[in-house]
């Protein structure tokens, strides 16, 4: 059989289902060789469109998401979503092409290291320059994409390699388990706990996962310990339980950031430093802008609890590690650990309640166009438990992440690693593809929307029942924002917009403008009925972020602190 024959059966025996992409003349061997295959292809408008479906099938699944591109121009577009991949731990596999590597004859057009260019990129990258190496290259290249810490990794077929007679044999994927923490481990990390005064649970990316999840559920019910979230987090136990105190939305000065200040011992199951940090270890604030600035947690030991060692840095530095299989390490935690009556969860319970009750504030806004507070409890409103809402990355992330309660694990899709614009319409789209019963909808500024709105052809093509919200506010706004919050002066970052409405209809799909908050919501809730792509142009007043996000949560959480030491003379 040819080597790109060879290939194709190779990932079918991963399980690979779909390959998402835009092939080019290199891979037309490789391409040929999908026709008789189980696995779909799925032609994007854009390789980059591709790397983030893939990825977010990883992460959604657990499985290795597979992209395709051609050599040169195709392979470098994948490069951001290599590293969406890699940092945001979603287990990808990219293909590329390459011209002949033997008997080229057309110079060094279109030609760079492709492989040197996803080295820092990648946990694994490799030209095959022999059939006889795919089966061991395709099977080393996924057990990479998941072990853990799961992340990228990538292969290059080059035309002469994939035209090649083989009768080499697919290696079939072999079942390895993940190590388990030691006991000494845990005994410490048990001592820890239980004499601690006042310990608070940190539920991080890490822990998004089926097992871990009810594990986690279990640890909050025997202890009745408080939790929080990074923003990747969120989702791990359901959002409306009691004990749960919010999400690390803002860096600084928000109310669940007294709490966090005032924890003696924080259990971080499932965050690393790749995502935004939620506090930092130490008494020394960095010298940093107030966007930047990060909650402290004093002098509060941290157990740190996931799949691999905690790397080191100068905001984070555990004094205990325990890893290995996260829910394992829970479910041996929560057997041998029982409520202690020294623990004061008293101070962690009126922060919840003063956020709690800050969250309402703009939950029924009427005005146009429409406030974010509004925009968000319409949202959570109308979706269903297991509704998916899929996040780009603008200045509305931290409405979504802050006042967006999410009921089950991975219904809230958001990017806190590398944080790129234009993920949030492919993203919906493999979600779709996944959880073809869930509704979901797709969140996107109308800067990173256009960074990628080609794949609502894509969505049309594949028949997907989607919702697109556009929030338009004609600007980059996130930058906008901190731009004025340094002092510098409204300048080099508004655009202008296509008419959104027309703009989907030229694709086939259907676009849809509201006239007011009440009209959002009527719009909303037809789309999330009907099937088809729908688009909602949205218009968005983010005027008051300044003052509510940075100002008046900052005055009125310390104001809390300052009435309790009033109170308590401390």
């Amino acid at each position: 059989m040819k080597a790109s024959e060879l290939f194709v059966q190779a990932l079918e025996s991963e399980g690979v289902a779909y390959i998402f992409g835009v092939p080019g003349e290199e891979n037309l061997d490789f391409l040929n060789a999908l026709r008789g295959s189980s696995i779909r292809l799925i032609l994007t408008r854009h390789e980059q469109g591709a790397g983030f479906m893939a990825a977010t099938y990883g992460r959604l699944t657990g499985r290795v998401g597979v992209c395709l591109a051609t050599l040169g121009p195709g392979a470098t577009n994948l490069v951001t979503a290599a590293a969406y991949a890699q940092l945001g731990a979603m287990p990808m596999l990219m293909i590329t092409g390459q011209k002949p590597i033997k008997t080229n004859k057309q110079g060094e057009f279109q030609i760079i290291d492709v492989v040197d260019m996803m080295t820092p990129l990648t946990k694994y990258t490799r030209q095959i320059s022999s059939a006889h190496n795919i089966p061991a290259r395709v099977r080393e290249a996924f057990r990479r994409a998941q072990l853990e810490r799961p992340g990228a990794t990538h292969l290059e077929l080059p035309e002469d390699t994939a035209r090649e007679d083989t009768d080499a044999q697919v290696i079939r994927k072999s079942d390895f388990d993940i190590p388990q923490a030691t006991e000494h481990a845990i005994d410490r990390a048990l001592a820890m706990i239980q004499s601690a005064r006042r310990p608070l649970l940190l539920l991080g990316a890490g822990a998004n996962r089926h097992h871990s999840c009810i594990a986690l559920e279990q640890l909050v019910k025997k202890t009745g310990m408080p939790f929080f979230s990074t923003q990747m987090g969120k989702g791990v136990v359901d959002e409306r339980h009691p004990l749960f105190l919010g999400t690390a939305a803002l860096s600084s000065d928000d109310f669940l950031h007294r709490a966090i200040e005032a924890a003696d011992l924080i259990i971080n199951v499932g965050h690393d430093v790749v995502e935004k940090p939620p506090f930092i270890m130490g008494n020394e604030a960095p010298e940093e802008g107030p966007l930047e600035a990060v909650a402290q947690a004093r002098d509060a030991q941290v157990i740190h609890v996931n799949y691999v060692t905690a790397a080191v840095d100068a905001v984070y530095y555990p004094q205990q590690g325990v890893i290995g299989d996260i829910a394992n390490s829970v479910e041996r935690l929560t057997q041998r650990l029982e409520p202690q009556p020294h623990w004061d969860f008293s101070w962690f319970m009126q922060v919840k309640d003063r956020l709690d009750q800050q969250l309402l504030a703009g939950a029924e806004d009427d005005r146009f166009p429409i406030y974010p507070q509004r925009l968000v409890h319409s949202l959570r409103q109308l979706m269903p438990d297991d509704g998916i809402v899929a996040l780009d990355n603008g200045v509305y992330k931290i409405w979504f992440a802050r006042n967006y309660r999410a009921y089950q694990p991975n219904t809230v899709l958001l990017d806190n690693a590398l944080a790129s614009m234009g993920a949030g319409l492919p993203s919906a789209m493999a979600a779709k593809m996944v959880c073809p019963e869930r509704n979901v909808v797709a969140v996107c500024g109308d800067g990173g929307f256009m960074m990628n709105s080609q794949e609502l052809e894509t969505a049309v093509r594949l028949k997907l029942d989607l919702t697109v919200l556009v929030l338009r506010d004609n600007g980059y706004g996130m930058i906008k924002w901190k731009q004025s919050n340094l002092g510098f002066e409204d300048f080099g970052l508004d655009f202008g917009n296509p008419d959104f409405v027309r703009y989907a209809g030229s694709y086939g799909a259907q676009g849809h403008r509201p006239e007011s908050a009440d009209d959002f919501e009527r719009i909303l809730q037809h789309c999330l009925a009907e099937p088809g792509v729908h688009l909602i142009d949205v218009p968005v007043d983010y005027s008051e972020n300044e003052q509510i996000l940075h100002q008046d949560i900052k005055a009125q959480s310390r104001a809390m602190v300052d009435s309790k030491k009033k109170e308590t003379g401390t």
